[in-house]
C-alpha cells in the first residue's frame, strides 16, 4: 500500500511541474501563446540569412529601416545597401521568439557587409566623347584651368564654374574671367561704391563708347592677352560615383592637355591644289598622300567635293585665346592687276617690280592652341610705303588639246631615238601612235586648217592653227577629208590613218607647234 501511495504522489508531481511550467511559458517573456488566428510564429531571413524568429514581420521591416539608417548617418556620402528581406510564418500552440536586440543586431551585421561601396559626391566632366570623373568642383577648375595655363603666360584669366539654368538636373557651364577685372568688381561691391548695374552701369558703357570715337595712339593699347575660351563645349555634371570610377586629377591633366593624333576631314573646294591645302593644313603633301589611298601621288587629281583624311596633333580639349601685339615690319603691297581681255589665262606680263614697304603696327591674332588662325591690323603706322606689283594678265580661256584618235598604241615618243628606218629622223618631233589603216582622226583643238595635202616624208598631213597661236600637225595619213581655209571644231573628224610617207607600218603622227618650235605633245592634252 505505502509502494502506490508512493507513485501517486510521483505521478502528482510531475503533473503539478508540468503546469508550472506550462503557465510560466505563456505568461513568461519570448513564448508566443495559442490564438487561433493563422500565422503566429515568424523565421526571418535577411539577403538569405536567418536573423531570428519574431511574432511579426513589420518589427523586421523596422529593425531594416532603423539599421539602414544608422550605418549611413556613418558617412558623409551616400550609402548604398542591397537589402531583401524574406520570412516564413507558422501557427503555434506556444514558442520562444528571439530577442529583439539580438535581432537588431545580426540584422546591421548583415547590412554592413551588403555596403555595395559607399558612393561621393563627384563630377563628371565631358568634352565632346571625352569624359572623366573627379572627386570635387575644386578637381574640375584645376583640370580647366591647366588647359587655359599653357598658352596663359601672364595667369590673366581664372575659370569659374557656374550653373547651368538651362538644364534641368545638376548641371555646370564654364566662363573664363580676367581676375583683375574680378578682383576689382568684388572690391567695389564690398565697399558700396558701384551697385551691380543701374547708372553706374549706363555711364560707364557711354564713356567707353565715347573712347572708341576717338582715335588711338599706340601708347593707349593694352598689348598682351585679350580673350580666351574653349574650342569645345565643356559640361559638368554632379553625380554619385564609387571611390573606384574617380580619376586621379593629375593624370586627367595629362590626357586632357596632351596632343594626341586626331582623325579629321579636309572637303576639297574649288581651286584647291595639293600643296594649298598642305598649306592651310600644315601638313607635307607626301604625309597627306600616306593618309588617303585615294591618292597615288602628289601629282594626283583632286576633285570638288573629295573628303582628304588629315591627321593633326590636338589635345582633347583645345583653347581660343587671342592676343594683342605691337610689330615693327617689313610689307609687301597686294599685287594689282591689269586685265587684258585680249590675251589668254596663260598670258602674263609684268609691268612693275614690287619693293617692301616698312609699317609700325597693332594687331590682334586669333589662335587655337599653338596654331594662329588668323591676324588683324588694327592700328597701321607707314614708315616707308611700299611699291606693288603690277600685272597685266589675259582673261580668256585658252584652247585645250585632245589625244586626236580613239586607242592606238603609243609607239614613237618625243625626242631622240634611233633611226627607225632610211630616211627617217634621228629627233622624233612629235608623238606616234600605231594603228590600222583608216582609224578616224580628229582635230584635237578647234582652228583653221593651214595646209591638208601631201608633206614630204609625212605623205598625206593636214596642218590647223589655232587661236593662241599654236599649230597642230596630223602625218601619215591615208586620205584628208578637210581643205585649206576650212574652219573645224575640236573633235571634229579630218581625216583616215594610214601608212604614207616615211614609215615602219600604219600609225598617226602628231606634233603640237608653240612660236613654230616643236614641243612635247604628251605635256598638253587633256
Amino acid at each position: 500500500m505505502k509502494k502506490r501511495t508512493g507513485k501517486r504522489f510521483k505521478f502528482l508531481y510531475l503533473r503539478a511541474t508540468f503546469l508550472v511550467l506550462f503557465c510560466y511559458a505563456v505568461v513568461g517573456k519570448g513564448i508566443v501563446t495559442f490564438e487561433s488566428t493563422g500565422e503566429n510564429y515568424f523565421h526571418i531571413w535577411v539577403n538569405g540569412q536567418e536573423v531570428g524568429t519574431l511574432a511579426d514581420p513589420g518589427t523586421a521591416e523596422r529593425m531594416i529601416l532603423e539599421a539602414r539608417k544608422k550605418i549611413a548617418s556613418e558617412s558623409e556620402e551616400l550609402v548604398f545597401l542591397e537589402t531583401e528581406m524574406t520570412y516564413a510564418g507558422e501557427e503555434v500552440l506556444w514558442g520562444e521568439v528571439d530577442e529583439e536586440e539580438t535581432v537588431q543586431a545580426n540584422i546591421e551585421a548583415l547590412l554592413r557587409k551588403a555596403v555595395q561601396e559607399t558612393m561621393h559626391r563627384s563630377y563628371t566632366v565631358k568634352v565632346d566623347e571625352y569624359m572623366v570623373n573627379l572627386a570635387d568642383a575644386g578637381e574640375v577648375e584645376e583640370l580647366l584651368q591647366a588647359a587655359i595655363d599653357r598658352y596663359d603666360s601672364e595667369g590673366k584669366f581664372q575659370v569659374e564654374l557656374v550653373h547651368d539654368n538651362d538644364r534641368e538636373f545638376n548641371a555646370l557651364t564654364t566662363q573664363l574671367v580676367d581676375r583683375k577685372e574680378r578682383k576689382e568688381e568684388e572690391e567695389d561691391v564690398e565697399g558700396g561704391l558701384f551697385p551691380e548695374g543701374g547708372i553706374q552701369e549706363a555711364f560707364s558703357r557711354m564713356f567707353e563708347a565715347e573712347q572708341v570715337k576717338e582715335e588711338l595712339d599706340f601708347s593707349d593699347y593694352e598689348l598682351g592677352l585679350l580673350d580666351m575660351d574653349f574650342s569645345e563645349d565643356v559640361e559638368v555634371v554632379e553625380v554619385y560615383l564609387p571611390q573606384s570610377q574617380l580619376q586621379n586629377v593629375e593624370q586627367a591633366i595629362e590626357d586632357v592637355t596632351k596632343e594626341q593624333e586626331l582623325k579629321t576631314f579636309y572637303k576639297v573646294e574649288e581651286g584647291d591644289t595639293l600643296s594649298a591645302i598642305a598649306l592651310k593644313v600644315d601638313i607635307p603633301m607626301e604625309q597627306i598622300v600616306e593618309m588617303n589611298d585615294s591618292l597615288e601621288d602628289i601629282n594626283s587629281i583632286l576633285h570638288i567635293g573629295d573628303e582628304l583624311v588629315i591627321t593633326v596633333p590636338e589635345p582633347e580639349l583645345s583653347v581660343n585665346w587671342q592676343e594683342e601685339n605691337y610689330y615693327e615690319e617689313s610689307y609687301d603691297a597686294d599685287v594689282v592687276y591689269i586685265d587684258n581681255d585680249n590675251w589668254y589665262t596663260t598670258d602674263k606680263v609684268v609691268r612693275q617690280q614690287p619693293s617692301a614697304g616698312f609699317r609700325r603696327v597693332i594687331a590682334i591674332s586669333n589662335y587655337v592652341n599653338d596654331k594662329l588662325v588668323d591676324r588683324e591690323i588694327v592700328k597701321e603706322e607707314v614708315v616707308m610705303e611700299a611699291v606693288a606689283k603690277v600685272v597685266e594678265r589675259g582673261t580668256k580661256i585658252p584652247p585645250t588639246y585632245i589625244k586626236p584618235i580613239s586607242g592606238g598604241r603609243l609607239s614613237s615618243g618625243f625626242g631622240r631615238r634611233s633611226r627607225p628606218t632610211k630616211g627617217a629622223s634621228t629627233y622624233h618631233k612629235g608623238v606616234d601612235w600605231a594603228t590600222p589603216v583608216g582609224t578616224p582622226v580628229y582635230a584635237s583643238s578647234g582652228g583653221t586648217v593651214a595646209k591638208a595635202g601631201w608633206g614630204s616624208g609625212y605623205g598625206y598631213v593636214v596642218y590647223i592653227n589655232h587661236e593662241d597661236g599654236r599649230q597642230t600637225r596630223y602625218g601619215h595619213l591615208s586620205k584628208v577629208l578637210v581643205k585649206a581655209g576650212q574652219k573645224v571644231k575640236q573633235g571634229e573628224r579630218i581625216a583616215l590613218s594610214g601608212n604614207t610617207g616615211v614609215t615602219t607600218g600604219p600609225h598617226v603622227h602628231f606634233e603640237i607647234l608653240i612660236n613654230g618650235k616643236q614641243v612635247n605633245p604628251l605635256d598638253y592634252l587633256n
